[in-house]
């Protein structure tokens, strides 16, 4: 059982490795062995994730790269090949919603600027194919050497469920579980189960980002928050931590007939009419 969730000695990369859910993930793959890049923008930032991942005894290292650039992925892609000459994951945390492209209470769809539209579907959608084309091609490019490599693409429950005012970002996110289910079809006709692509969909996962919308300044729930864990069977709020065992599961050789799906972590609330 360990050998089939181990990753000892594997190298992964984590987009978006600086956040709540990325920074965890990074964590979470180098306590199972992997040696980890941390790639987001924000140099201080990843200084700070790849600390924590070394203070706990792992192994990471900073990859400071813009998701929307190719050009600064090639540059992290070429850093990491100097330094092991290998790949084997690819997590595509970066991401997330653009305040201009959520209706306001009281607004209307027909009045959101095309513009921050544009930027949501971008940092979600473009983000993920840039980073699959750069990183992807590696990880195909060593044929039969390396066995049991894997991509995972983080969704949302906004991408099958209609939620109120995230409309940019739940059809981003539709669009990832769509190119998660396209790339993992092409990549298996053509290389078999030794590259693997899978995504997550998290519930309603407390993190930097959406912390003001779901919890208020002593902690509490707020309406909106509230109206969540009431249509949530489990009756709370994901932690970035509920997301680990999952991961690992995808990016393991346990997980080797899997490809295709989207594993939703969301304490039932997929499940759930609200009746």
């Amino acid at each position: 059982m360990h050998d089939l969730f181990s990753l000892d000695g594997r190298v992964a990369v984590v987009t978006g490795g600086s956040g709540a859910l990325g920074s965890t993930a990074a964590a979470a793959l180098a306590a199972a062995g992997a040696n980890v890049g941390v790639l987001a923008r924000d140099p201080d930032r990843i200084e700070h994730a790849v600390a924590k991942i070394a203070a706990a005894g792992a192994a990471a290292f900073a990859l400071p790269a813009d998701v929307l650039d190719r050009a600064s992925l090639e540059s992290a892609r070429d850093v990491l090949l100097d330094r092991y000459g290998r790949l084997d994951v690819l997590v595509n945390a970066a991401g997330g919603n653009v305040a201009e492209a959520t209706v306001d209470p009281g607004g209307s769809f027909f009045d959101l600027p095309s513009e921050a539209l544009d930027a949501v579907v971008r940092l979600n959608l473009d983000g993920t194919v840039l980073a699959c084309q750069v990183f992807g091609s590696t990880l195909a490019s060593f044929g039969d050497q390396i066995t049991g490599r894997s991509i995972v693409n983080i969704s949302s429950m906004a991408a099958g469920r209609a939620l109120t005012r995230v409309a940019g970002y739940g059809a981003a996110k539709a669009a990832v579980e769509n190119l998660t289910r396209w790339l993992a079809v092409d990549l298996a006709r053509r290389y078999g189960d030794r590259l693997r692509v899978n995504a997550i969909a998290p519930g309603f996962v407390v993190s930097r980002q959406n912390r003001a919308l779901l919890l208020d300044a002593d902690g509490e729930l707020t309406e909106r928050g509230r109206a969540i864990v009431d249509r949530t069977p489990v009756g709370r709020l994901g932690q970035p931590e509920d997301l680990v065992t999952t991961l690992l599961w995808l990016c393991s050789p346990a997980s080797r007939f899997v490809t295709g799906v989207v594993v939703p972590i969301d304490g039932g609330f997929s499940a759930w009419t609200g009746v």
